[in-house]
């Protein structure tokens, strides 16, 4: 009877175990709208990074992941001071770090692959070119298995995973600029580059340019915030709030972006509207906080201004 038992009850755990694996199909649906959101904010193909979840998690029914919710079997390595789980991999009971949902898991991925050197050279590749992008992955050693770029692009081919890089914008090229007026120049840069240690974005913040004495620099359209706090050596939240910017993710027009907090009031009594702007231009095409510039004129943030309007800087 106590074998009968046992027997039972072991059926009865199997069942439940194999009821809670899922699907492929259920894996994208729960996580494309992580990644969609991550490929606006670092540039990375969606599709790859469904791809990779896919494998690496085994659609979301591996040990690890179930245990630390890591997408992507990042390990610990020095720099992580988070939690972690012992797991074993290459070699028994290696450390991987532990997430406390999904979301995370998906952020330190991008994160990981925006401020890694060695995977810079990916950034420059058209955002639809998913092939380019896994075998990229294998020549930068994001892998040790020989048929891992394979296996991503089946991933992505066989769920049709490139609908959802529709709408990534396309890479613009380093250009010089003559589109804003401003009171002093300032360099334009575009992400993504060449080389992460030594290219133009790199250059734009070693070369200490000023306006309105502040550090900044001019960023085109499609500049990833991330890119540029790694480049400045920022932590992305300051950044975001020296910039009066509530969401990180690629710029959407060409902008200063200031690398120390702005000033609380201006260099000169007022300024004039050259063409339609809202306050935020004003703040940021001044150096001046935004919250001031609220407080001064009795203006929202988004307002539109039409050209000729004055607006009070201090």
């Amino acid at each position: 009877m106590r074998k009968l038992t046992i027997t039972a009850i072991i059926i009865f755990l199997s069942n439940v175990i194999f009821a809670q694996r899922i699907s492929v199909e259920e894996y994208i649906t729960a996580y494309k709208n992580i990644a969609i959101e991550e490929m606006k904010r670092s540039g990375i193909p969606a599709s790859v990074t469904l791809a990779q979840g896919i494998l690496e998690t085994e659609n979301g029914n591996s040990d690890l992941v179930k245990r630390s919710n890591n997408h992507f079997g990042i390990k610990c390595k020095s720099t992580w001071t988070g939690e972690s789980v012992k797991h074993t991999d290459d070699a028994p009971n290696e450390c991987f770090r532990k997430y406390a949902k999904p979301e995370d898991s998906y952020k330190d991925h991008s994160d990981y692959l925006k401020t890694s050197p060695r995977y810079a050279s990916l950034f420059q590749l058209d955002p639809s070119d998913y092939k380019g992008w896994a075998y990229g992955l294998k020549r930068a050693g994001y892998a040790t298995n020989p048929r891992y770029p394979q296996i991503v692009i089946s991933n992505i081919e066989k769920y049709n995973l490139q609908q959802y890089d529709n709408g990534m914008p396309g890479i613009e090229s380093l250009a010089s600029t003559t589109a804003k007026v401003i009171a002093t120049p300032v360099i334009q840069v575009a992400m993504p580059l060449t080389s992460f240690e030594d290219n133009a974005l790199v250059k734009a913040i070693n070369n200490k340019t000023k306006f309105n004495g502040l550090k900044a620099i001019f960023a085109s359209k499609g500049t990833s915030l991330l890119a540029i706090a790694t480049a400045a050596s920022i932590d992305l939240s300051k950044l975001l709030d020296i910039n009066d910017l509530a969401n990180d993710g690629l710029l959407k027009e060409d902008q200063i972006i200031y690398l120390e907090k702005k000033n609380k009031q201006g260099n000169r009594d007022s300024y004039t509207t050259l063409r339609k702007e809202n306050l935020y231009d004003v703040s940021q095409n001044n150096g001046v906080q935004l919250k001031t510039l609220m407080s001064l004129n009795n203006l929202k943030a988004n307002e539109i201004l039409k050209a000729g309007v004055s607006i009070a800087l201090r």
